[in-house]
Order: structure tokens, then C-alpha cells, then sequence
């Protein structure tokens, strides 16, 4: 018998009643383990730590774990579990819900006044998404773009299509479904009614109807049967009134763990747990131990197959969008041209219903009268089909197609279409983006490719020890995997902490304006040197997507954020090694001048009170990070050590920016057994946008 390796929408039901129990607990800490493993740190004031443990690969799971099965915590946390510490450590858990009869749970955390919600999706190839409290996505694991739902930062969070929810449906509701489908009653209790195959013969046994039986061959009886079990197990689930069993095969490994017993497993060893919670946390652990495999030579190949696959997949979503976009505009355009070509008919009905609410007629009279003239045939009354006083709004049917077009009542016909026209160019630019985005996905397949051709088992250094999270020695492998997701920020000069906090930089005067106007947010640092020729220095408290909030930010984080700014700053191109920094909240950056001054671009006027730092040092690292993103990065060597695989340190010197750059990129080339890999993510171009402007040497 198959072993269970993701969670039913059943299980789900029962999880949810059961960490229901535990709302009010405090978050104390969030990592994330390369398998794509979230675990959250918790302290029930009643029972005690938690860690919850949510892995959405294989196995997909969801469940709260004893300490001793519990992962050492992980090396360096990636910038998703940075984030999410920043947002949930400290916070309340307040609630989890799962969407309709889904495989998706809704974790809600709240602290003060703001909430963040993180979405753990266990169907398909597995999702985590942190929400804010207008669900709107923060991050994800994976960017998701289809014709029926987004998951991408910045956009709204879309759930699934809705599914047959047995768990609130009436018995007219499901006699309905039933009565729709045309398969046997236990393929229709799986699939329509979603219950999964093991659950639809469960319940076809507990009702005593045959599974077998055709649809058109079910009776009342055997519907009422079946609607009987049903309830009973919606009431338990519900009530969390459960029995939940972990079931072994006859060689004592598990197969299955259970919210209550099945009749279906009757001839298995079963093990009774006081909590589903349990019975998950032991049958998962199991799971992973029987399924480890002995020490292989060959078993440190990267899996090529599934990342060629799951690139694949990217590309077709990609080019789903694109249609999709090209489709939104041209259908956009068509609107718009269509209220020129009937200009007469348009103008006429604006002009109606406009001058029907300057009197004050309300908007049901003037349906009304609108139909009454369409009965009449008058040609602009017919094209009306809906009138919509809420949004002010007709909607026309114009053409040989009939195309509905909603026009807003208080604009006229050229601004109704320029509105129309505008939608469309916003489209069209959303197509560009899906574009450019498709050609870096094939480029990043192509090399995959390549790479899997290349690949020489016998080149293959043996893999760490994840378990005891040892870093893997990235730089005698033959073969380094190349992570690519380009980040908003990376157009500026940029860095994380030490702690895990952005901080960024204007390379110019224009980028200097654009990062106070747009980025700069309550709770913010800005740092800026008391010479001219600095950049714009921005330590983030919160991300953009974020709101805004006051966070305490460690001393050793402003520190790297004064020496980034001292760095960059004209005091490197002079020769000297130490300047003066500033720091100041961003209510006192302002662009409006003193009486009788001037402000040039890129050059702010602060007020108030500043903390500085002076004599700061200054130093600059750059290196190349493998994980959890293949890029070059570049800073205040203290933060760059702890985040890149190897680095060279910089100060002031003779050599000129390029050419410096071209120094460093052969000193990466010869500390990796993969010079492709250096060749592709550490070009001299991007190592010398890390490079102070000016001359520079490196430290030995």
C-alpha cells in the first residue's frame, strides 16, 4: 500500500480545530530549511514551546511537532524567513482557517495594530505566501501568474477556483452534484464532491452502497445514505471530537495517520494518539526515515529532471499571461473604437441619463424610462443593457458583435475612450514585463540544460550533511546551481545588514530623489556623510510592500549603514579612509529650501537633531552569494561575510573602477572549480557596480 505524502482536505478539517486551541500563543522566531520547510517558534502559555512545522513540496504537511523531532535551526536564514521573523516574531497567533474544503490553511498573526497573514498552500507544487492585512502579497516561495489567479509580491493574494465544499453544502446541494455527474458514485464523492479516493471509499462503505454503482443507478435511499455519513463526519471534524490513528503495513511501516479510525484500513496495525497533531508529528517523522537512502556517490546529482520540468512549467503560465494580456488590450482598444464609430448613440445616452441627474431622477426611473423607450425602438434606448446608480455607470451593446462597453455617465464619449485607450497601454505594458520575465526564464532553462549535459558524476564533491547544517563547499563543486530572482532594489546600490534589514543607495541624483519620494517610510533611517558626492542612504525598517512601523533596529545594523555611506561617498574617490556620517528620522529630510536658498536634484535639506557617527571607516567587501540567490553582493565587510561564499575587501587605492572590477572577477574565477558559474553571475559589469566610484586596491 501506497504511503501517504500530503495531507487530504479531510486532515486539514481536523488540523484546524485542533490549532485552534492554541490561538493566543507568541511567535518567537521563523526559519525556513532548504527543502522548502517552514517551521514557526511558538509559546503556548498553557501548553508550553510549539513549533509548527509546514513543508509544501513532498511530503506536504502541516502540523505541530515534539521538540525532539524538530530540525536543528538552519545556518543563514534566507531573506523569506528574515522577513517573515520581522514581521510575526513578537506577534499573536490569532487564527487559522482553511479556504472552503481546500488544501490551503490561512495562518493570521497579529501584533499592535497590523496583521499578516501566511498561506500555506499543499496542492500542486506547494506554496508558502505572507499576506498583509489587505491581502496583498508580501512574499512568496514561488511567483505564480495564471489566466485564473496571481501570487506575485505587490499583488492581490488570489485563491484557487472555488471547490464543492461538503462541509457547509445543504443535501439539496448535494444531491445536486451528484445528480450532475456521470461516473460511478465513488469516483463522484472523490472528484466532485472532493473528498480525494480514499475518503470516497470510506464513505461508500460506511453508507453500505456499492462503489461501483453507476450515478444513473443510485437511488433516494442510497443518496440519503451517503448524506447521513457525511454529516456525521462534518460534526466531528467541527466539533474536534476525534479518534485519530496512525496505521502500520505488516513490515511495521507507517502508511497512513487518520483524524478517526477507517473501516478501509481494518486490516492494518493501528496505534491510537490523544491528537491528530501527534499521530502527523510521529507518522511524518517515520516517513522520512524509512524513505532515506544509504550514502551514494551519485546521489549529490542535482535533480535537473524536476527543476527542467518546473522551469517548463513557468514558461507555459509566462506565455498564458501574455495571451491573456494581449487579449485584455486588443479587447480594450476594440471598446474604445467602438464608441467613435458609434458616437451618435453614445453621446445621446450619456446626455440622457446626465441631464435625467442634474433633476435629481433617481436612478430606477431612469432604467425604467430607458426601457420604456427601447419598447418604443428608439436605437440609442436599445443598445442600454444595465444602469448602474452605484457606479454611476451604463453599460451598451455596440457593434455587429454586440460588445458590452460600460461608460461612466459624468464623462463624455472622447474621455470614456481615452480612459478605455489607457487601460489598454497599461495592459500592453504588463505584456512587455511578462516578456522580458519569459526570455530570463528560458535563458535560466537553457543553461539548466546545458548544465545537465555537462554533468559528471565523478566531479561531484560529496553533499554536507543538511541535518547537522553544514554549509556545502560551494567552491570546489564542479557544478554550482545557479538561483536567480531579481529583486526591485538591485538597480540601486544596496545591502543586508548584518540583522537582515535593507539598506539602499541612489548611484545618482536621480535615483537619490526617487528613493526619498518613494521608498523612504516612517520607521526608516536616512544616513548621509557631511562631504558632498554621498548617496541617498536609506536603512529599511520594512519592506515596500510593508507598513510602515517603528522597529528597533540594532546598533550594529546603523553602524554598516554609515561605512555603506561613507563608502560610496566622495571621501573613497579622495583617498581618505574615514568621514563623517549622519543619521536622521525621515520627517526631518525635506526638499523645501530656507528662504532665498536652493535645493540642487539629489540634494536634501534636514532639520532637527542628528546622531552621528563620526571617523567611521571606510571598507567595502564584495562577494559572491550562491545561497539561497546565485548573485554578486557588495558592502560593509562585516555584513557581506556572513552572506557571501567567498569575498575580496577593498579600500582606497590606485586602480580604476574597471578595472579593479576585473581584478576581483579573476580572483572569484580561480576560487571556484566552476568558472561558468562565475562567468554567468559575477561578470566584471556586475562586480564593478559594487566597486566605489574612484580608485580602489585590494587588501590582502
Amino acid at each position: 500500500m501506497d504511503q501517504k505524502r500530503a495531507l487530504t482536505s479531510v486532515d486539514l478539517a481536523a488540523l484546524v480545530t485542533e490549532l485552534r486551541r492554541h490561538a493566543g500563543a507568541k511567535v518567537d522566531k521563523a526559519y525556513l530549511y532548504p527543502d522548502d520547510l517552514l517551521r514557526l517558534k511558538m509559546r503556548d502559555f498553557d501548553a508550553g514551546r510549539l513549533d509548527l512545522l509546514a513543508e509544501v513540496r513532498d511530503p506536504k504537511r502541516v502540523h505541530l511537532a515534539a521538540q525532539e523531532r524538530v530540525p536543528d535551526a538552519p545556518g543563514r536564514p534566507p531573506n523569506f524567513a528574515m522577513m517573515l521573523r520581522n514581521r510575526v516574531s513578537g506577534a499573536d497567533f490569532a487564527d487559522v482557517e482553511q479556504y472552503e474544503f481546500d488544501r490551503i490553511l490561512t495562518f493570521r498573526f497579529e501584533r499592535g495594530d497590523a496583521a499578516t497573514l501566511v498561506v500555506v498552500e499543499l496542492f500542486g507544487d506547494g506554496n508558502v505566501a505572507v499576506l498583509n492585512e489587505d491581502r496583498e502579497v508580501v512574499s512568496c516561495l514561488d511567483t505564480v501568474r495564471l489566466k485564473s489567479r496571481t501570487v506575485a509580491p505587490g499583488s492581490q493574494y488570489g485563491y484557487p477556483a472555488s471547490r464543492f465544499d461538503p462541509l457547509t453544502a445543504t443535501r439539496e446541494q448535494f444531491g445536486a452534484v451528484m445528480d450532475d455527474s456521470d461516473t460511478d458514485v465513488v469516483r463522484t464523492i472523490a472528484t466532485q464532491l472532493n473528498f480525494g479516493g480514499l475518503w470516497g471509499e470510506e464513505l461508500c462503505t460506511r453508507a453500505g452502497v456499492e462503489k461501483t454503482l453507476d450515478i444513473a443507478d443510485a437511488t433516494d435511499d442510497a443518496y440519503d445514505d451517503l448524506w447521513r455519513v457525511i454529516e456525521t463526519l462534518r460534526t466531528t471534524l467541527k466539533e474536534g471530537d476525534l479518534d485519530p490513528r496512525l496505521y502500520r503495513d505488516d513490515d511495521g511501516e507507517v502508511v497512513d495517520a487518520t483524524p478517526v479510525p477507517l473501516e478501509e484500513h481494518e486490516h492494518l496495525q493501528s496505534e491510537a494518539f490523544e491528537t491528530f497533531n501527534e499521530a502527523l508529528d510521529v507518522y511524518f517523522h517515520e516517513l522520512e526515515r524509512e524513505t532515506e537512502q544509504p550514502a551514494d556517490p551519485t546521489s549529490d546529482r542535482p535533480d535537473f529532471e524536476e527543476e527542467i520540468a518546473r522551469k517548463q512549467r513557468i514558461i507555459e503560465q509566462q506565455e498564458g499571461a501574455i495571451q491573456n494580456f494581449e487579449e485584455q488590450a486588443e479587447a480594450e482598444r476594440e471598446k474604445a473604437e467602438l464608441l467613435y464609430a458609434h458616437y451618435d448613440t453614445v453621446d445621446e445616452v450619456v446626455r440622457t441619463v446626465r441631464s435625467a441627474r442634474e433633476e435629481d431622477v433617481p436612478w430606477d426611473d431612469i432604467a425604467e424610462t430607458l426601457r420604456e423607450a427601447a419598447e418604443r425602438g428608439i436605437p440609442a434606448a436599445e443598445a442600454v443593457v444595465d444602469v448602474d446608480g452605484s457606479e454611476g455607470t451604463v453599460t451598451l451593446e455596440l457593434g455587429d458583435d454586440q460588445t458590452r462597453v460600460t461608460v461612466r455617465v459624468r464623462e463624455g464619449v472622447e474621455k470614456n475612450a481615452d480612459r478605455l485607450y489607457t487601460e489598454a497601454k497599461r495592459v500592453a505594458e504588463k505584456k512587455e514585463g511578462a516578456l522580458a520575465a519569459i526570455e530570463d526564464t528560458r535563458e535560466e532553462l537553457a543553461e539548466l540544460e546545458e548544465r545537465k549535459a555537462n554533468w559528471s558524476a565523478d566531479e561531484q564533491a560529496e553533499e554536507d550533511d543538511e541535518e547537522e547544517s553544514e554549509d556545502v563547499d560551494w567552491l570546489t563543486r564542479s557544478s554550482v546551481p545557479i538561483r536567480r530572482d531579481e529583486q526591485w532594489y538591485e538597480r540601486f546600490r544596496w545591502f543586508h545588514t548584518s540583522d537582515g534589514f535593507l539598506v539602499i543607495g541612489g548611484r545618482n541624483a536621480d535615483q537619490n530623489e526617487e528613493l526619498v519620494k518613494k521608498y523612504m517610510d516612517k520607521g526608516d533611517r536616512f544616513f548621509h556623510t557631511q562631504a558632498h558626492g554621498a548617496p541617498a542612504t536609506i536603512l529599511k525598517a520594512t519592506g515596500p510592500s510593508e507598513a510602515a512601523r517603528d522597529v528597533d533596529i540594532p546598533q550594529q545594523s546603523r553602524e554598516e549603514a554609515a561605512q555603506f555611506a561613507v563608502s560610496y561617498s566622495s571621501i573613497w574617490k579622495d583617498g581618505q579612509f574615514t568621514g563623517d556620517v549622519y543619521e536622521v528620522a525621515p520627517d526631518q529630510v525635506s526638499k523645501t529650501p530656507e528662504s532665498g536658498e536652493y535645493v540642487e536634484k539629489g540634494s536634501f535639506v534636514v532639520r532637527g537633531d542628528r546622531t552621528y557617527y563620526e571617523d567611521t571607516p571606510v571598507g567595502v567587501a564584495v562577494g559572491i552569494q550562491v545561497e539561497p540567490y546565485s548573485r554578486v553582493v557588495g558592502g560593509p565587510p562585516s555584513a557581506i561575510e556572513g552572506q557571501a561564499e567567498t569575498l575580496v575587501r577593498l579600500e582606497p587605492g590606485q586602480y580604476a573602477q574597471n578595472d579593479i572590477a576585473k581584478m576581483v572577477y579573476r580572483q572569484f574565477r580561480d576560487r571556484f572549480a566552476d568558472g561558468s558559474f562565475v562567468r554567468k553571475v559575477a561578470s566584471p559589469d556586475l562586480i564593478q557596480e559594487f566597486c566605489p566610484a574612484g580608485g580602489s586596491r585590494i587588501v590582502d
